[in-house]
């Protein structure tokens, strides 16, 4: 099957995945620049202009049909937090266990189509995403998410449509694997869906995420409830909606924005929670886990968790590293999407011989990065998503000032009056245990211990130790044998592993991104194996010739 699949990438240039018994290789969405001029940076702008000067009235979705509730609240745009753009429905307890009956109505019909069907409607859904809404998903994440156009279409375009294309993928390809059968007996692997309903529970930070959080599940004959972030309404609405053109049946996934504890509470109280996938905060999947575990006698199944939380991500710089390099790749990583992707770089160790020469380059590098409006193309970075993150990513900057450990390079202000803005900023501590080198700050501030050159050694069992997380980090070296003895030692310490490169950036179908420790179950969206997780295999046995005696040979 590999050598098939090899054979096909060299003539397939696009994904169309459609039996299992004919497969097609995968390829990723190209990205398009949007340059001043062109026809997609036109759409783009007619998208922005059309959503800016509107708003959107998003309902909970229950089975099909729009509900409305009297908990309704407005969806604004993070670099212009006066403006809004959303008016939102938020279910309550009721609605909620209203939308677990929803589900459990539609899990028969849905979870015995096969797979091949359900494939070709995720396979649509990723062509509508890639081209018709294109546009529109775009000005969604720009507007409400506060992404600069190449960020949101990395996130809710590309990666999103991949998720689905290569899901779809692996999923034929692992249906296609049957077990040995006999003359006397036939063997069969049936890929089920699980007994009951996924709860999704999807972050700000990434529209694609969210999408997947719901639509994986559902593409292997689960039914979901699909609460997206509160900061991430509108996005997550285009997509549940593109989803449902593309052929997904009512009730199959339902659209819930919800409280945090009014969701938690529905989802673990049921007894038929098959699975919770989650991405969002460590304190948030520890109190999910917590909840399942107080009511685990009621479940009629064991329910999954399948989560991603969190990172403290390193780039780990030798002596023998290119310094352009270095210095380009940490503050793309740190300030790109203002530090807000899981895997942003927030911790930089570098030699003191080679420290003067990159703070320099980095420091005339940052002062050229534009904060501004997400509609305004010049910009490299916008605002932080709300005021809640606002407020803690202040709190590190004041600690930093105040702190005579710490000195505070570049960046260091912030201003709510009208966006939640905060400057790039770059510190530099003495303390290499010190908060802003152990804590997420998740915001644009990056910390720097420079170590003695010669305690490299020393400084690679710091990176290892000095965090509860372990998403992603980076090497940087031109030394073969130290790539090598730094990536052995730095086994454990990131799920997502970089040599030479930003600690951001995972591409689906490349490198399936997810982190042990404090930062998840490490399930690798992107890869074959994220698809076992949403199915309840069984193994089916028929044997053909009559059982003629109870007796075996030994015995006569």
């Amino acid at each position: 099957m590999l050598s098939t699949r090899l054979s096909l990438l060299k003539h397939v240039g696009r994904v169309r995945c459609l039996s299992a018994q004919v497969h097609t290789a995968c390829a990723n969405e190209p990205m398009k620049d949007y340059v001043k001029g062109t026809p997609e940076r036109k759409g783009v702008e007619e998208a922005l202009d059309k959503m800016w000067n509107s708003v959107e009235e998003i309902p909970c979705v229950i089975g099909g049909q729009n509900v409305e509730s009297e908990d309704v609240r407005w969806e604004t745009s993070p670099f212009d937090h006066g403006h809004r753009l959303s008016r939102v429905h938020h279910a309550n307890k009721a609605m909620l266990n209203k939308a677990i009956d929803a589900a459990l109505a539609a899990r028969k019909e849905w979870e015995a189509r096969p797979l091949e069907e359900r494939v070709k409607i995720f396979n649509k859904a990723a062509d509508l995403i890639a081209g018709k809404y294109r546009y529109e998903l775009l000005a969604a994440g720009m507007l409400v998410q506060g992404k600069t156009v190449w960020q949101a279409e990395i996130d809710i375009v590309t990666e999103l449509a991949d998720f689905y294309r290569f899901h779809a993928q692996y999923a034929l390809d692992l249906a296609a694997w049957q077990p040995l059968s006999t003359e006397v007996s036939s063997n069969k692997f049936v890929m089920r869906g699980m007994e009951g309903f996924v709860a999704a529970v999807s972050p700000f930070n990434f529209a694609a995420i969210g999408g997947n959080l719901a639509g994986t599940p559902a593409m292997m004959g689960n039914v979901v409830l699909w609460k997206p972030s509160r900061s991430c309404i509108q996005p997550s609405y285009r997509i549940f909606n593109i989803l449902r053109e593309a052929g997904v049946p009512d009730g199959v996934i339902n659209f819930v924005p919800s409280t945090g504890p009014d969701f938690g509470d529905a989802i673990t109280s049921s007894p038929h929670l098959a699975a919770v996938n989650f991405t969002g905060s460590n304190a948030t999947f520890s109190g999910i886990w917590k909840q399942v575990a107080q009511n685990l006698d009621k479940y009629i199944t064991y329910p999954r968790l399948v989560g991603e939380t969190g990172g403290k991500n390193y780039h780990l710089i030798h002596k023998s590293a290119d310094i352009d390099t270095v210095v380009n790749c940490s503050v793309r990583s740190a300030f790109e999407y203002g530090g807000q992707k899981c895997s942003a770089c927030s911790r930089i160790y570098v030699p003191d011989s080679m420290w003067p020469t990159v703070k320099e380059k980095m420091l005339e590098t940052t002062k050229q990065l534009k904060l501004g409006p997400t509609n305004d193309f010049t910009s490299f970075l916008s605002a932080v998503i709300d005021g809640k993150s606002f407020d803690n990513i202040k709190t590190y900057l004041d600690y930093a000032k105040s702190n005579p450990n710490v000195t505070v390079l570049a960046g260091g202000n912030c201003d709510k009056s009208k966006g939640y803005f905060v400057e790039p900023t770059i510190v530099e501590t003495s303390d290499p245990h010190d908060k802003l080198m152990t804590e997420e700050i998740f915001g644009p501030v990056v910390a720097v211990y420079v170590y003695p050159e010669n305690k490299y050694d020393e400084t690679i069992q710091l990176v290892n130790g000095t965090s509860e997380y372990g998403l992603t980090g980076a090497i940087f070296a031109r030394d073969q044998g130290v790539i090598d003895a730094t990536q052995s030692a730095l086994r454990d310490s990131a799920g997502n592993f970089y040599i030479n490169d930003k600690c951001t950036g995972a591409v689906v179908g490349q490198q399936p991104f997810g982190g042990a420790r404090g930062s998840g179950t490490n399930d690798k969206a992107g890869a074959p194996s994220y698809i076992l997780r949403w199915v309840s295999p069984q193994t089916v046995k028929e044997t053909h010739n009559p059982i003629t005696d109870w007796r075996y040979p030994h015995m006569s």
